[in-house]
C-alpha cells in the first residue's frame, strides 16, 4: 500500500518549499491499495505553528488564515493522529504495511525532518522511506518532462486528467490528482511497479577518508558560521533529512589547530547537495549558517589522510571521538587510561588511544580517544580541566576529519626551518608611519575577518594607485586575530577624501565596510596599541612599544622569513622625535614584484608592538634567478651563504647573559662580535640581538 501525502508550510510553496525555514501548517493524505486499486478515507489536518504569520503566497494559494490555524493541533499531535488513522484505514483494506508517496522530496527531506529535529521529537520509521512520485512518473513515462520540471499539474496534463484546482479545497485536489496519476501508472498499458523507494539515513556514520579517494565536486558544500563547540553530529542534525556520505563531515581548523567555524560536508549525490544549498542562512540555535558550493579537492585537503596508523585508529566505525589537549610530554597510555578511569572505558583499551607526535617522534601534548557510546564520552567530558601530573587536561568532542587534519599538520611541520634559496627582501629604504595632523589616511571599519591585503586592494579599486608604498596596515586584536579594522596611507589628503566618499559602505564579501578619513597621528595611536573612539584618543598601554619575540606556530604556512628580516626593525615601531633621514651610504634595495597582484608573505609577530599588533607590508617573496644576480651586483651587502650560518635560540631564561650563551656553544666555532662583516645592523637591530629573551647567533 501507498500513503499519498501532501503538505504546505506558512511560507514558500512549490519548488522553494522548506527553503525559508517556515513551519508546516497543513497535511493531507490518503491510503491507496496497489493490488485492489482501492482507496481509504481522505484526511486533511491543519497544523498549529509556533509562528502564525503567513506569507502572502501562502494566504493566496492555500486560503488559510491565522485564526483558523490557531484552533489546530501542534505537529506532534497531528503526526500521532496520522499514524492512528493510517493504521485504521489499512485494517479496512486488509493491509498491514505501507510506504509514503509524496510529490517530490521537499516535504519529507526539507520540511518534516528539519522541523521535527529542531522541536526535539522523533519521526516514526515510515518517514525514513518514501517514493518520489515525480521520479516514478518519469520512469514510467520517459518522454515526459525532466524530473526537476515536473509538478502535479504538468503530470496530470500529460495524462489528460482534469486540472481545475478550484473544484476542491487546497491540498484535497493535489492528493486526489496524485492518486489518479498512480492509477494511470498501474494500468495495463504501463503496469508500473514501485520497487526502489527513496531512503533517509537514520544517523550520520563516521569513518576515515583517504587522500587517494575521488570526491565528486558536485557533492560537497562549505558551511560557515558554525558555533565553535559544534561537532560533526550537530552538523549532521542541521542537515537532517539529507544523506551525508560516510565520514562526510570535515570540521576546519585554524592555524592554531582550533575549530574556525567552518566545515566541509560531502553528500551521497549531487541531488542531496543541491537540497543542502537551499538551507543557506538556516539557523543552528541562534546562529544562521551560510552554505556554499565547495570542491572535492577542498574536502580531501581537510579530511583526507595517508597515515596507516590513523586509518587503523579510525577503522572502528560509529565511535565517539574525544580530543585531549595539554597532556604532559611524559604521559603514557597507562597514564591516560588511568586518568579517564573505569567509568569511561576506552574502545579496545590502548588501541583506542592515538598520541599526536612531531615527525621526529616528540609528543605534542595532544591525543585522541575512542568511546563506544555517547554515555562514556559524556563521562569523559566531565573530566575537562582535571589534573594529570601537574597539568590540567582539556577535553573536546572531535571528528575523524579533525584527527586527519591535526596529524597531517603536525607531521608536515619542518623540524628545522631553513631559508628558501632565491629570496630577495622587499624592504624599502627606512620609512615611517606618518604622525602629523594632515588627514591623508583612511580607516576601514567592519572588514570581514577573512579579508587580506589583496581583498583591500580589490575593494579600493582604481584608488590603489594613490596608496603610499607599504601603506596598508591591518589592525589585529589582543589575540593576534583580525579586528575588522585597517588603516591606509594615501598620497594626499585629497586622495583620502575621495576614497572615503567613493568607498564608504561599499560591499566586501557580503559585508558593507565603513571608510573614514583620518590623520596619521590617529592612525599611529591605534597601530601603537591605543584606541580610537568618539571620545578621542586613548594612548597606548606603554610609552615605548614592547617588541614581541617572533613566534613560529606549529601550523605555520607562510614562507620562512630570512635572517635579514629578523634583524630588521622598521622605524615605525620605535618612537622618534624627528623624522629619520635615509643614510646616503645605505645600499640600494632590489624589489621584485610578480606580474599578478603581489601577495606579501609576512611574519605577523616579528615586527609589531603588542598588543594590539599591526602587520605592515614588509615581507619576502621569491624572485627569479636574474633578479637575484642583479641584486648581488647592485649592492655591496654580502648575501648569507647557503646553508645559512644563523641559528635561532628561543625560550631562554630572562636572566641569560652573553657568558651563558657562549658556554652553551662551547666546542663550536662562532663569529666574533663584529657582525657588520656579514650583515649591516642599525643600533635598533643590534639591540634586538642583546635582548635577554631571544638571541640570534652567527
Amino acid at each position: 500500500s501507498l500513503v499519498v501525502l501532501f503538505g504546505a508550510t506558512a511560507g514558500a510553496y512549490g519548488a522553494k518549499l522548506g527553503s525559508d525555514e517556515r513551519e508546516l501548517i497543513l497535511l493531507v493524505w490518503q491510503v491507496v491499495d496497489l493490488h485492489s486499486k482501492k482507496v481509504g478515507t481522505l484526511h486533511k489536518s491543519l497544523v498549529k505553528a509556533d509562528n502564525l504569520d503567513l506569507s502572502d503566497q501562502c494566504r493566496e494559494v492555500s486560503g488559510l488564515t491565522p485564526e483558523g490555524l490557531g484552533k489546530a493541533e501542534p505537529l506532534d499531535r497531528v503526526l500521532q493522529q496520522f499514524s492512528q488513522l493510517v493504521s485504521s484505514d489499512l485494517k479496512v483494506l486488509g493491509r498491514s504495511s505501507y510506504t509514503l508517496c509524496s510529490d517530490g522530496q521537499l516535504l519529507i527531506r526539507q520540511v518534516l525532518h528539519p522541523e521535527t529535529s529542531k522541536k526535539n521529537f522523533l519521526l516514526s520509521d515510515c518517514f525514513y522511506s518514501f517514493y518520489d512520485l515525480r521520479k516514478e512518473f518519469h520512469t514510467c513515462y520517459p518522454s515526459s518532462a525532466a524530473v526537476k520540471d515536473q509538478t502535479i499539474k504538468t503530470m496530470a496534463e500529460y495524462l489528460g486528467l482534469g486540472t481545475d484546482e478550484t473544484e476542491e479545497d487546497f491540498g484535497v485536489w493535489q492528493v486526489k490528482t496524485m492518486v489518479a496519476i498512480i492509477f494511470s501508472m498501474l494500468s495495463e498499458s504501463c503496469n508500473h511497479i514501485f520497487t526502489e523507494p527513496e531512503t533517509v539515513k537514520y544517523k550520520y556514520e563516521t569513518g576515515p577518508c583517504s587522500k587517494s579517494e575521488t570526491v565528486d565536486s558536485e557533492t560537497v558544500i562549505r558551511a560557515r558560521g558554525l558555533p565553535w563547540q559544534s561537532s560533526d553530529q550537530d552538523i549532521a542534525r542541521f542537515f537532517k533529512g539529507l544523506n551525508i556520505a560516510k565520514g562526510g563531515v570535515a570540521l576546519c581548523l585554524n592555524a592554531q589547530g582550533r575549530k574556525n567555524g567552518e566545515a566541509l560536508v560531502r553528500f551521497v549525490n549531487s541531488e542531496q547537495r543541491d537540497l543542502a544549498l537551499e538551507r543557506h542562512k538556516h539557523h543552528m540555535g541562534s546562529r544562521y549558517i551560510e552554505v556554499y558550493k565547495a570542491t572535492g579537492e577542498e574536502f580531501l585537503k581537510i579530511a583526507g589522510g595517508t597515515s596507516n596508523e590513523v586509518a587503523q585508529f579510525l577503522s572502528k566505525e560509529n565511535q565517539v571521538i574525544i580530543r585531549m589537549r595539554g597532556l604532559p610530554f611524559t604521559a603514557t597510555q597507562e597514564d591516560v587510561l588511568g586518568f579517564l578511569g573505569p567509568e569511561c572505558p576506552v574502545t579496545g583499551g590502548k588501541e583506542g588511544l592515538l598520541f599526536v607526535k612531531y615527525p621526529d617522534g616528540r609528543p605534542t601534548g595532544d591525543a585522541f580517544v575512542l568511546f563506544s557510546c555517547e554515555e562514556y564520552a559524556q563521562n569523559a567530558l566531565k573530566k575537562h580541566k582535571e589534573i594529570l601530573g601537574k597539568r590540567y587536561i582539556e577535553l573536546f568532542r572531535s571528528t575523524a576529519a579533525e584527527v586527519q587534519q591535526v596529524l597531517n599538520r603536525y607531521m608536515s611541520t619542518p623540524l628545522i626551518p631553513t631559508l628558501p634559496t632565491p629570496i630577495i627582501p622587499v624592504i624599502p629604504p627606512p620609512y615611517t608611519i606618518a604622525t602629523g595632523s594632515i588627514r591623508d589616511c583612511v580607516r576601514l571599519r567592519g572588514l570581514p575577518y577573512t579579508a587580506g591585503i589583496d581583498d583591500i586592494l580589490e575593494f579600493m579599486g582604481d584608488a590603489t594607485a594613490d596608496i603610499k608604498p607599504h601603506g596598508v596596515h591591518m589592525v589585529l586584536n589582543q589575540q593576534g586575530r583580525p579586528s575588522g579594522d585597517a588603516f591606509i596611507q594615501m598620497k594626499s589628503a585629497d586622495k583620502a577624501f575621495m576614497v572615503a566618499q567613493k568607498c564608504h559602505k561599499k560591499m566586501m564579501k557580503d559585508r558593507y565596510v565603513e571608510v573614514f578619513q583620518c590623520s596619521g597621528e590617529e592612525m599611529n595611536f591605534v597601530l601603537m596599541g591605543g584606541t580610537l573612539n568618539r571620545s578621542g584618543l586613548s594612548p597606548p598601554p606603554c610609552k615605548l612599544p614592547c617588541l614581541s619575540p617572533p613566534a613560529y606556530a606549529a601550523f605555520q604556512t607562510a614562507a620562512v622569513i630570512p635572517a635579514e628580516a629578523a634583524l630588521y626593525q622598521p622605524q615605525a615601531l620605535l618612537p622618534t622625535t624627528r623624522t629619520p633621514q635615509a643614510s646616503a651610504a645605505a645600499p640600494p634595495t632590489v624589489t621584485y614584484y610578480p606580474a599578478q597582484a603581489a601577495q606579501l608573505y609576512m611574519n605577523y609577530t616579528a615586527y609589531y608592538p603588542s598588543p594590539p599588533v599591526s602587520p605592515t607590508t614588509v615581507g619576502y617573496i621569491a624572485a627569479p634567478p636574474g633578479a637575484v644576480a642583479a641584486a648581488a651586483t647592485a649592492t655591496h651587502t654580502p648575501i648569507l651563504p647557503q646553508p645559512g650560518a644563523l641559528v635561532r635560540m628561543q625560550g631562554l631564561p630572562y636572566n641569560t647573559g652573553m657568558k651563558e650563551i657562549l658556554s652553551f656553544f662551547q666546542g663550536y666555532q662562532y663569529a666574533p662580535d663584529d657582525y657588520n662583516g656579514l650583515i649591516q645592523l642599525s643600533d635598533q637591530a643590534r639591540s634586538v640581538l642583546q635582548a635577554p629573551k631571544e638571541w640570534v647567533c652567527l
